[in-house]
């Protein structure tokens, strides 16, 4: 007779691979979305000269979905992704490059 343990455990490692197998479906359509948001975001940004905050904030959000994903799927976690758990929320834009300082007013002389 076997452990009922072990039995619960095999149980629970078969039903996670299922979910695995569903979220690599879901993470092949999560990839082309952001695929298509940074496309549109490039257009957006060669087209209006700098990028547009809701795109910013979506790509945020989705790229933070993939990595929770990527962390159930590796065992990282045992946290199922959204629908389970809450949709990531967008962190505050990261820019290496600093936007262009106004320049400086000359202010006449005093007497």
């Amino acid at each position: 007779m076997q452990d009922p343990k072990a039995e619960l455990r095999r149980e629970a490692l078969l039903l996670r691979v299922l979910w695995m197998l569903v979220f690599v479906i879901v993470w092949q359509v999560a990839e082309l979305v952001l695929l298509c948001l940074v496309v549109a975001q490039l257009l957006v940004r060669l087209v209006q000269g700098e990028p547009n905050g809701a795109l910013m904030d979506f790509g945020d959000r989705l790229s933070r979905y993939l990595a929770q994903i990527g962390r159930f799927a590796s065992f990282h976690s045992d946290r199922k992704p959204w629908p389970f758990a809450d949709w990531p929320e967008a962190r505050d834009p990261e820019r290496d490059i600093d936007p262009v300082p106004p320049a400086p007013v000359d202010t006449p002389p005093r007497a």
